[in-house]
């Protein structure tokens, strides 16, 4: 591509040197940057990409793009100055891919909790109806039915770039993308036009990084604040930030509730082991999902269908026929009438809201025993308020080890039961292998009993140290029931 088709329409402060050059690709990481490519210098959270200005010119960038130009500016290369680099690099991307988000409806999906389900149930659902659709998910990047396995909950932008691009080329009328809020604060969602944003929920998350409650909701508000007049932007008004989110966006305003008046309403009318009956839209429908949250998922789901033109009818009936997401609430039952449920719930509220959903279809004859443990390198002071959600709604309480990462598991867990109140003590204990704390588990249980096992969810591996080691919750409470796949 000629360098002056790639810059048009994009925020420059100054050009130095020539317009008239034709490039290779585009690249922010140093170590990837080959002959005649652009090299944008993004100032990022742990590393700053100005220090290898000079490294990408000797790997052989002819163009760079900087918020601070060097002294030293080599006659060969052209540098153009910017106010924001993150924001021009996805700017640059859909350019230099030639816009794939305008070739279709891209729809994006924002929240702490539900993101995974809502987009990959609507991925399910369009699929069934003949489309061809992408999927942007934690778990997973999906054309059609062709998989790539997720790195990031949002690549960066240029990976982002590139899967709409294929997307593009497949034919795919639809995209279903999860939104994270790291992704918003640092522009990797730049240069992508929505057709349509979905808010979940906002609950106790990631303030390692972003400090504040408050600056959460403000990284997930900007995601709306920029959707265009002909979207739409529906939100959950059972979350008290619901309306918040959508204060300042220029899209169609949508809600849906399970408990309230909403344009979009569900009502659990029953609720067991194997499924739910909800009323959605005036229309009952039998799922295959547990829970409450479930419930306020799938509604999300049926209202982003309807908005897409979907015909209502055909959409509850492929909904009744949908199954849980992969390590979200999938129940695993052992030969003697043991259950256990495997999920994602990483957070205090996601934990709170499964073991709602247990609570809602258990008997009261039987014991919830909850394995639980949180993550190293990430937010403190959530783990305390794990430890105290496990201990309101289970009789036993095992805290384990979780991703550690680059952290000493023992301090973890000393930070989770500092959460644990004097009254629950006698009901909670510490093992740090999460293998051990399994097997645990499933040797205090009795038929009838319910195994929580929370928080790794459709994840295979443990990082330890920085090293991922294979590990699925699933296999181990599987051997631990004697049942093989």
């Amino acid at each position: 591509m000629e360098l002056k088709n790639l810059l048009e329409n994009i925020g420059i402060v100054e050009l130095i040197g020539s317009a008239d050059k034709i490039i290779s690709g585009i690249e922010f990481d140093s170590r990837k940057v080959e002959a005649d490519s652009v090299f944008v210098a993004q100032r990022g959270v742990n590393v700053d990409g100005h220090k290898f200005i000079d490294k990408s010119i000797a790997l052989g960038a002819t163009v760079v793009v900087c918020e601070d130009v060097p002294a030293d500016v080599p006659a060969n290369v052209t540098f153009v100055k910017v106010e924001d680099s993150n924001q021009i690099l996805g700017e640059l991307a859909a350019a230099f891919y030639d816009f794939p988000s305008r070739k279709m409806k891209v729809i994006g999906i924002t929240g702490t909790n539900g993101k995974t389900s809502i987009a990959t149930l609507l991925h399910k659902l369009f699929m069934q109806q003949g489309y061809n659709v992408g999927l942007i998910s934690t778990i997973s990047y999906k054309i059609n039915e062709h998989e790539e396995t997720a790195s990031h909950t949002t690549p960066n932008a240029l990976k982002i770039q590139e899967l709409l691009a294929e997307m593009a080329n497949e034919g795919c009328e639809f995209c279903f993308m999860e939104v994270s809020s790291h992704a918003i604060h640092q522009k990797r969602i730049a240069g992508i036009d929505y057709v349509g944003g979905v808010f979940t929920n906002i609950t106790h998350d990631h303030l390692d990084y972003h400090k504040t409650f408050a600056e959460y909701i403000k990284a997930k508000k900007g995601f709306f604040d920029v959707l265009g007049k002909d979207a739409f932007a529906i939100t959950n008004i059972d979350d008290k930030n619901g309306l918040v989110i959508l204060q300042n966006t220029k899209a169609q305003k949508l809600t849906y509730s399970n408990r309230a008046m909403a344009d979009y309403r569900c009502k659990v009318m029953e609720s067991h082991f194997d499924g739910m009956l909800l009323n959605i839209d005036g229309r009952e429908t039998w799922t295959r999902f547990v829970g409450l949250f479930n419930a306020s998922n799938l509604t999300a789901v049926y209202a982003t269908a309807i908005q897409l033109g979907q015909d209502k009818d055909e959409v509850l009936a492929i909904i009744s026929n949908l199954q849980p997401v992969q390590g979200r609430f999938e129940i695993i039952r052992s030969l003697d009438g043991k259950y256990a449920i495997v999920d994602y719930a990483h957070t205090p509220d996601a934990l709170k809201n499964v073991l709602h959903a247990i609570s809602e279809i258990r008997t009261r004859n039987e014991q919830v025993i909850t394995v639980v443990g949180a993550g190293g390198d990430r937010d403190r002071t959530k783990r305390p308020e794990m430890a105290k959600e496990a201990c309101l709604a289970s009789d036993k309480v095992i805290l384990t080890s979780d991703n550690p990462r680059t952290e000493n598991p023992t301090e973890i867990l000393k930070d989770m039961e500092a959460g644990v109140e004097s009254q629950y003590k006698n009901k909670a204990v510490t093992i740090e292998s999460r293998r051990d704390a399994i097997k645990t588990a499933a040797m205090l249980a009795q038929p009838g009993d319910i195994i929580l096992i929370a928080g790794k969810g459709h994840e295979n591996y443990q990082e330890v140290n920085g090293v991922k080691h294979h590990f699925d919750d699933k296999e181990e409470i599987k051997n631990c029931f004697g049942i093989e796949d």
